[in-house]
């Protein structure tokens, strides 16, 4: 039973690391996927595989290794020298994406729940702080909690959507796209989420002592994000073109169901933020404490400190600028780990 339960948590921090504020907005599947019409039912299953493959793959690797971070997996595909420089690369440009999700927080409280934007970063690095303190299960406990919440909200759209008379969009719905931006699209989707995801992926890998539950939390937990990405096409194709207009189309889908589910989803979206948040510090923590001295809680305290001061900058802006020169820089990291021989992960 015990061992069911671990499987389980896995998949579900796997899901609510890769399910972040632009998963949980609709945001992401609509500029990945939904925008390029039918076509993306499929790529969307070639990226469900993906995921299964590579996000299992990256856990069974650290389990391995016994990787203490990214870093040990980025020294194994790139090489001691260039790994290094790798994962100090990723160090700063995970800090960064830290930052976009502390701002996306207060930028919740701001715009949604009608709170002062600061309120929100201070309330939001309280919470981080003291979550962050218990490790890695603490981590895993509030994914068990958040990620069923998103997928009830989630069979909630699907229902609503089932009765559009536009429901057979994702079929049917034709568009001319750019192909070269069709098939580009899921890879950069997937190497700027699993590269992302690895400062959590490979502690999980590496401190499960079981190296089955590992596997099974990492192939359900890659299924899972592809029955959403699928679930979110359904809905966001039913809603096309118009959808394109709103910052959080996910919500305008359940418009309809009252003033008090639009709340909660908020709520959803804040936790999904949450999550993403608190497992890029954890990764972060441990990757510094691998080339420092320093006591991990000092480094979680000063890691919040300078992310409050970056998350000044804005949501919108930190967004616009680091999401599209990360995504470009993953593909050379995608790469490294498509090629890998299995009998080094395995």
């Amino acid at each position: 039973m015990e061992q069911y339960k671990k499987i389980i948590q896995i998949a579900f921090t796997y899901m609510g690391t890769i399910v972040g504020a632009g998963f949980a907005t609709g945001q992401e599947i609509l500029t990945f996927f939904t925008q390029f019409g039918s076509i993306a039912t499929l790529t969307i299953l070639i990226t469900s595989i993906m995921f299964v493959w590579l996000g299992t793959k990256i856990m069974i690797f650290a389990h391995d290794i016994g990787a203490e971070s990214y870093e040990d997996l980025n020294k194994l595909l790139f090489g001691e020298r260039l790994g290094r420089w790798i994962s100090f690369l990723m160090l700063v440009i995970l800090f960064a994406i830290t930052s976009v999700m502390l701002a996306g927080g207060g930028s919740i409280f701001h715009e949604h729940f009608h709170i002062s934007y600061q309120i929100g970063l201070f309330f939001t690095i309280l919470l981080a702080y003291f979550v962050l303190l218990k490790g890695i299960n603490a981590i895993l406990i509030v994914n068990s909690i958040v990620v069923p919440l998103i997928l009830l909200f989630t069979m909630i759209i699907i229902f609503t959507t089932i009765q559009s008379p536009n429901a057979g969009n994702w079929i049917y719905r034709t568009t001319e796209p750019n192909m070269l931006r069709v098939w580009l699209s899921p890879f950069l989707y997937i190497g700027f989420n699993l590269s992302l995801a690895q400062a959590v992926l490979v502690p999980i890998g590496s401190k499960i002592r079981d190296k089955k539950v590992v596997y099974w939390g990492g192939i359900l937990g890659g299924i899972g994000i592809g029955l959403m990405l699928l679930a979110g096409h359904f809905a966001l194709s039913a809603q096309m073109p118009g959808i394109t207009q709103f910052q959080i189309p996910m919500g305008m889908l359940i418009v309809d169901l009252g003033r008090a589910i639009q709340f909660l989803f908020l709520l959803v979206i804040y936790a999904e933020v949450f999550t993403t948040f608190i497992a890029n510090i954890y990764g972060l923590t441990l990757q510094i404490k691998q080339r420092t001295s320093l006591h991990h809680q000092a480094i979680i305290i000063s890691i919040l400190i300078l992310g409050y001061f970056i998350s000044q900058i804005g949501f919108s802006t930190l967004l616009s600028t680091l999401y599209p020169l990360f995504g470009f820089l993953s593909l050379g990291w995608l790469w490294m780990m498509m090629r890998t021989k299995p009998s080094k992960v395995s």
